[in-house]
């Protein structure tokens, strides 16, 4: 396979470690896989550097790194003056003052997964920035999402790989590097990319965002890689490993998330046997959903451009992901970015039955003049939603929002709804049902959860929570459950959402609470759910499917059965009669902190974070 340099310039020639080989140029710019100059002394020392590192010229050295204006000739073996590699010297300039030789959609996903990498960041934050900041729309966005979102999702798989083909710890491989190599093997094995297109591409990619000193590794590696399909990978890859740790290097995910997913299939109802299909829809691009707001909004604008309208939730729409910005509903608020699965915890909630406060012998469905809660309300997508239901019947709702960043994008996803509707408040959610106890008629507590429930729409997420991150979140769900009944006034309904399907943050919760309050009711969640959608989703797979059976009664949404986020959903009525009960003694969580400090924050074009999909 030819290696043609974008540049004009030959490369070196290297072995399959990417060394200069005896036949290779013998310049002074010979690299080996680490990308240091070739006949170095061992005790360099500092002036040994990993791939990609730049070490400033003097002021008399030119960029093939000789004096500038005579001194001695260096010759090659054969006596030829030897070639000072004038502007082919690896590193010799910033990345970004040499002339551009990359794809800008590759660009724009390298630059992604290097945020991810060494920022933290978000890839749904980053990503537009970078598509709008390299020109990219049409196909060109649609390639740099694939290779950014792609690489991410599938990165445990391609790591695996990686390891087989260096040979040292590929933790030891400088961290550009790593994540030049995984968009590599994404081109490679699971995108429609010719090989050598991928394996050029990627080398002059590398070039650009990172130095020419580590593009000799690069290129060998991938070539290693391209020697076999991604099914003889996985053969190898899972030869003699358990099954759980097979699934996870065939579907990339952690082996704990692995089992987790099994747990939450069996507690949940269904079949174990379903795992598979579960972790391949996590790996799927997920469609982008569309909500236009109850009587402010309308979706006929996308659904001329394209969009399909929505067969679960009403107002909703589904489109293929591209700049929504130049809707005018998407750009005024009044048709907003979310996913189906919260939608419906919004219209759940606002159709639920609550009873009268002075009788416990019916339920009541208007809901004029009645007080709403979304006590985790930021960044505002399902408030939005139930500000705009709540102008539509009269009610209010009440936004709370603790960190104040979080409540300006809580108030900027209002600012469609007239303000008569709703207001804002910036306090600890657990502190709410003391305060205010008994004030509201309906209450939302959609808790900072692990966010497996929504791997699909968070690549990266699989990869920063640990089991340990769920364990440390149930004690603030509870709290947060028993401060959301204390504010709900007798007759009134609660609804408990994760964006999680794991057992410990959403059946265990609500048992455990039930336990602590007898007279709170678990309602038929499967059944309110139902009359809220557009068609039956109880036939579908709803968790709670007999409803004869005793026990808790909850809805569980899958990406795999319903093409929604994995949202997690209870419904809970203070019984009627009844003094409201009181969370003064039930805060059993020492953190000081406010909510939001637990949650991780993904606020993107399409308004999601990592423990919801709002």
């Amino acid at each position: 396979m030819a290696d043609n340099d974008r540049n004009g310039h030959d490369r070196d020639r290297r072995d399959d470690r990417g060394r200069a080989g005896a036949g290779g140029r013998a310049g002074g710019n010979r690299r080996d896989d680490r990308g240091d100059r070739a006949g170095r002394p061992s005790g360099a020392g500092d002036d040994r550097r990993q791939a990609g590192d730049r070490q400033p010229r003097g002021a008399g050295e030119n960029r093939g790194g000789g004096a500038r204006g005579g001194g001695e000739v260096r010759r090659n073996a054969q006596g030829r003056e030897r070639n000072r590699g004038g502007e082919r010297s690896f590193s010799a300039s910033a990345p970004a003052r040499r002339g551009r030789t990359s794809d800008p959609a590759r660009l724009a996903a390298f630059e992604t997964l290097r945020a991810v990498s060494a920022d933290d960041a978000y890839a749904n934050l980053v990503l537009p920035a970078r598509l709008r900041r390299h020109g990219l729309s049409g196909r060109d966005a649609g390639f740099a999402t694939e290779l950014a979102y792609g690489s991410l999702r599938s990165l445990g798989t391609w790591d695996a790989i990686l390891a087989r083909c260096v040979d040292r710890p590929l933790e030891s491989v400088d961290a550009p590097v790593r994540d030049a190599l995984r968009l590599g093997v994404h081109q490679l094995l699971a995108m429609r990319v010719p090989a050598h297109a991928a394996l050029d591409q990627t080398v002059a990619l590398a070039r650009e965002a990172i130095g020419a000193g580590p593009s000799g590794f690069i290129n060998a590696v991938l070539r290693r890689v391209s020697e076999r399909s991604l099914d003889d990978w996985l053969q190898e890859l899972t030869a003699g490993v358990d099954d759980t740790t097979a699934a996870g290097l065939r579907y990339s995910h952690p082996t704990w998330v692995v089992r987790a997913m099994r747990q939450a299939l069996v507690a949940h109802g269904r079949d174990a046997g379903e795992l598979t299909d579960l972790l391949t829809a996590d790996n799927a691009a997920p469609v982008v959903n569309l909500v236009a707001l109850p009587g402010l909004g309308d979706l006929d604008e996308v659904l001329a451009a394209g969009a399909h309208e929505g067969e679960l939730a009403a107002g909703s729409a589904s489109i293929a992901a591209g700049d929504l910005s130049r809707f005018t509903g998407v750009q005024d608020g009044t048709v907003r970015i979310q996913d189906v699965g919260s939608q419906l915890v919004a219209r759940v909630l606002a159709a639920a039955p609550v009873q009268p406060a002075s009788t416990g012998d019916a339920d009541i469905d208007g809901t004029d003049g009645e007080r709403w809660l979304d006590g985790c309300a930021g960044p505002g997508g399902k408030a939005a939603l139930l500000a705009a239901l709540a102008l539509e019947s009269g009610a209010t709702v009440t936004a709370n929002e603790p960190a104040p960043h979080r409540a300006d994008l809580v108030r900027r996803a209002l600012g469609a709804v007239p303000e008569a509707a709703w207001r804002i408040t910036e306090r600890d959610a657990r502190d709410i049902g003391a305060e205010e106890t008994g004030r509201y008629d309906r209450v939302l507590v959609d808790v900072p959860c692990s966010g497996l429930g929504a791997l699909r729409r968070r690549p990266e997420a699989r990869w920063r929570r640990t089991p340990a991150d769920v364990a440390q979140l149930g004690a603030l769900q509870r709290d947060l459950l028993r401060s959301a009944i204390a504010a709900t006034r007798p007759g009134g309904v609660v609804a408990y959402a994760t964006c999680s399907p794991h057992p410990a943050e959403t059946v265990a919760v609500v048992d455990d609470v039930l336990r602590a309050y007898p007279g709170v009711e678990l309602l038929d969640t499967p059944a309110v759910l139902d009359d809220a959608a557009l068609v039956p989703l109880h036939a579908g797979g709803i968790e709670g499917s007999d409803r004869d059976a005793p026990g808790p009664r909850t809805a569980q949404l899958w990406p795999h059965v319903h093409g929604t986020d994995a949202m997690f959903l209870a419904l809970l009525r203070v019984p009627a009669n009844a003094d409201a009960p009181s969370a003064g003694t039930q805060n059993t969580t020492t953190q000081t902190t406010s909510t939001q400090n637990t949650r991780t924050q993904n606020t993107s074009t399409q308004h999601t974070r990592t423990t919801e999909a709002p």
